[in-house]
């Protein structure tokens, strides 16, 4: 009831309240940026490494540790780091601050697993490193099976109906 009184008792206040929020209304629609994939800042970068062969306790000894100690003193606005080790492949994850410059941080991985390379059992392959975006980040999987068709049609299948239903 306070208000409904205080509009009555100055009435160009308020219809200067109105039209000041009418053209910032008009303002923050028209500098709102659009885009089908939003420059989303997911600060996660994985590394990928392979080693054929080599059991996953092994895997963990020899490749994964080494590289999780050497990351924190080399590489800057690390989070947390998680890693799992199978056969033959190691996947580490590592996870910064919201404010790092993802690509700082990226080249910072790359050179330190390119140095600690040499160090590791000799055979491994250099890894795979991969920063995740809003576009590489998979939204839907597809997976086909049948008893009747053999595996090369269904995967044709697969590529025919998804390049129709991507076009």
């Amino acid at each position: 009831m306070w208000i409904v009184r205080i509009a009555l008792s100055r009435p160009y206040t308020f219809i200067v309240f109105a039209l000041l929020l009418l053209i910032l209304g008009t303002l923050a629609i028209i500098r709102t940026p659009k885009d089908i994939f939003p420059n989303i800042n997911i600060p996660v970068v994985s590394v990928v490494w392979t080693y054929t062969g080599l059991l996953p306790s092994e895997m963990a000894g020899r490749i994964t540790s080494p590289f999780e100690r050497v990351l924190p003193t080399t590489v800057n606005d690390i989070e947390h780091i998680e890693s799992q080790s199978l056969l033959g492949v190691s996947v580490t994850k590592i996870f910064f601050h919201p404010t790092v410059q993802i690509g700082i941080a990226l080249s910072q991985v790359i050179a330190i697993a390119q140095t600690i390379l040499r160090n590791l059992p000799q055979g491994t392959k250099p890894p795979l490193v991969l920063s995740y975006t809003a576009s590489t980040v998979p939204v839907i999987q597809l997976v086909l099976s049948s008893n009747k068709l053999s595996e090369q049609k269904l995967f044709d299948l697969g590529q025919k109906q998804c390049l129709l239903i991507c076009i």
